[in-house]
């Protein structure tokens, strides 16, 4: 299991650091200088293999998730990052999310974690999905609905819009299905098949029933169809047909999620796939980092490349944090 789970947090640090130099810059300019591998400085100034805030708030959610789930843990995680550096590449937060800085001056103002997230339409960014991966290994055997119910309290942290949460959900249903050993192409079917009758009529009549008396029901129920419907191309279409013109790398959430499936279907390897999602341009690191978490599950850690992780900032830690995930999911089994 700690293989697996390096692969995880590894494939999202790895596809974060790799896109942290080429930041905000366009597909049409990162055409003429295209991202072959580990590179430094650029938009942020950063020396190599420096991830960004989609790593250290992955890292923040796992470092929760070693001891017993506590959304009140995570809440103190993330501020420590904003205020006290922890789990920062080199001792300093040198990017962070609008929608995010806003969520934690909520929590740091007393407000409880689930609900500190705005959740307004326009507060859809990525930045719960981004960090999300590690939340697998806590809800992976449990009933559809408390994995949702979960998902969607941590992705409330700090984006609390339905649409966060679905985009969330729908991400880590997909690397379940890894997990459980079924192709790419075999996981995404299965959700094209699965999601949209749970998310109309399943959740809606089991929420109501058979959680936990301690896990409190989402309260947006039911879905609105047209919320629903922001997903039909990755519920109704065949993304991986898409041209490349189709997909946008912006730093809106239903853009990362499309962007990413895409890039894992439409790729062979954790190499291509990450490469491939930083060169889309845009909003590079965290296209790279959500591309690169299913990607680290799909071809596991022996996929990425050594050159990459030689540089990669507090790999040993990283490792330790893995080890740590590991033995705290072997015994909760």
């Amino acid at each position: 299991m700690k293989k697996i789970i390096e692969g995880a947090l590894f494939g999202v640090a790895v596809g974060d650091a790799l896109g942290v130099p080429v930041e905000f810059k366009s597909r049409r300019r990162i055409a003429k200088d295209p991202v072959t591998g580990m590179r430094g400085y650029g938009t942020y100034d950063q020396s190599p293999g420096t991830w960004s805030d989609d790593s250290s708030l992955t890292f923040c959610l796992a470092e929760a998730l070693t001891s017993e789930f506590d959304l009140h843990t995570i809440r103190q995680n993330f501020v420590r990052w904003y205020r006290e550096n922890f789990w920062t590449p080199h001792g300093e937060v040198f990017d962070i999310g609008i929608t995010t800085a806003t969520a934690i001056g909520n929590l740091e103002g007393g407000q409880e974690p689930h609900k500190a997230g705005p959740t307004d339409e326009y507060s859809n960014g990525n930045g719960s999905l981004m960090r999300i991966l590690p939340l697998l290994f806590y809800i992976r055997n449990k009933p559809l609905p408390e994995r949702f119910s979960i998902t969607h309290q941590v992705s409330s942290i700090t984006h609390g819009h339905i649409r966060s949460a679905i985009s969330c959900f729908y991400y880590l249903e997909f690397a379940r299905h890894l997990l459980d050993g079924k192709s790419k192409f075999e996981a995404y079917q299965c959700l094209r098949d699965e999601l949209p009758a749970q998310l109309q009529n399943d959740l809606p009549a089991q929420l109501q029933n058979d959680l936990p008396a301690q896990t409190p029901a989402p309260e947006v129920f039911p879905i609105n169809p047209t919320e629903i419907a922001h997903f039909d191309r990755l519920l109704k279409g065949d993304i991986h047909e898409l041209p490349v013109e189709k997909i946008s790398s912006s730093g809106y959430v239903i853009h990362a999620l499309e962007a990413s499936i895409w890039c894992l279907l439409t790729t062979d390897g954790y190499a291509e796939a990450v490469l491939k999602a930083v060169n889309l341009g845009e909003d590079t690191d965290t296209t790279g980092a959500i591309t690169g978490g299913l990607a680290g599950l799909l071809y596991g850690m022996d996929a990425i490349p050594e050159e990459w992780l030689a540089v990669l900032a507090r790999r040993e830690d990283i490792e330790d944090l893995a080890q740590r995930v590991a033995f705290s999911y072997l015994h909760a089994r």
